[in-house]
């Protein structure tokens, strides 16, 4: 039926068709080259990776660059708390945004217009680096999950999606619910989430990899060692063995330690990037879902 279709399209229809998945394929090899490449690159000896290239002879292959990454017990850790970090503030955050969005999405909502201005300015102005930083230590959350947690918890782009999600919902849900005595907050939970789980999980899935690629805040607001997230870890690990000038008198100790320093980069990029490679397939039919229906109907 696909190839009847195909034929009755006119010429011009077919040329457009036809560019359209060629743009695809080019796009989707731009993404896959390099995946592909940083994989093979993180088994590799890295004198054979700049000599030669990128080598399918496994002869040539290496888990050094691995063994280096997964032996050391800071990754463990890092991996225990970047996924603690992760888990929570993307449960704090969702819970938040899909919260506020409820009473936004109502048009007799008193007072929409003002919040929706104050929401907005929150997106292209903040405090700074410094007030935020005072305000958290005057909170006494230096050194402590809050200050990972709290500050981003809400954001008005996800809090924007989730409204306009709840907008396409055929009003008379609602005034079935109201017609069997449910308020507000019993709608909310046990008619509308249910119906909302693909808004739910896009934002999820979009806080999860926020907390998790970040590393910064974790950076300014925790000291404790044992409490870096796996970013800061893989950070540390990569400045620890990368050569400075004038630092190594030998100049093969410094190619020695130049060489490591390369098979570690690739090495640190796979174990950072293979939960989200995991987890993506899980959401990927509510992500596909929450995202269309938000952009259709905003």
């Amino acid at each position: 039926m696909k190839k009847t279709k195909f034929r009755k399209l006119s010429i011009a229809d077919k040329l457009i068709l036809l560019g359209g998945y060629l743009l695809l394929a080019i796009f989707v090899l731009l993404i896959i080259i390099p995946l592909v490449y940083v994989i093979v690159a993180s088994f590799m000896d890295p004198t054979t990776l700049n000599n030669e290239g990128i080598s399918l002879d496994f002869s040539k292959w290496t888990l050094m660059g691995y063994e280096r990454v997964l032996t050391n017990k800071m990754i463990w850790k890092g991996f225990g708390n970047a996924i603690l970090y992760s888990a929570s503030f993307t449960l704090v955050s969702v819970l938040v945004t899909v919260l506020a969005a409820y009473p936004m999405s109502k048009r007799d909502l008193a007072g929409k217009r003002f919040f929706n201005v104050l929401f907005l300015i929150t997106m292209f102005f903040n405090g700074g680096l410094i007030p935020t930083y005072l305000l958290i230590s005057n909170l006494n959350m230096i050194d402590t999950i809050w200050a990972i947690i709290l500050p981003n918890a809400f954001n008005v782009w996800n809090m924007i999606l989730a409204r306009t999600y709840y907008q396409s919902i055929p009003a008379e849900l609602r005034e079935a619910s109201a017609v069997d005595g449910a308020s507000e907050v019993v709608h909310f939970f046990r008619i509308l989430a249910p119906v909302c789980k693909p808004i739910f999980a896009v934002l999820a899935l979009y806080q999860f990899v926020a907390m998790w690629n970040g590393y910064f805040d974790a950076m300014i607001y925790l000291n404790n060692a044992d409490k870096q997230p796996l970013q800061l870890v893989l950070r540390s690990i990569l400045i620890q063995n990368t050569p400075e000038a004038g630092m190594i008198a030998d100049i093969q100790s410094r190619a020695e330690m130049a060489k490591l320093a390369e098979l570690l980069k690739y090495s640190t990029i796979v174990v950072s990037s293979l939960p989200l490679l995991i987890m993506y397939p899980f959401f990927q039919k509510y992500f596909d879902k929450g995202i269309m229906v938000g952009s259709v109907k905003g």
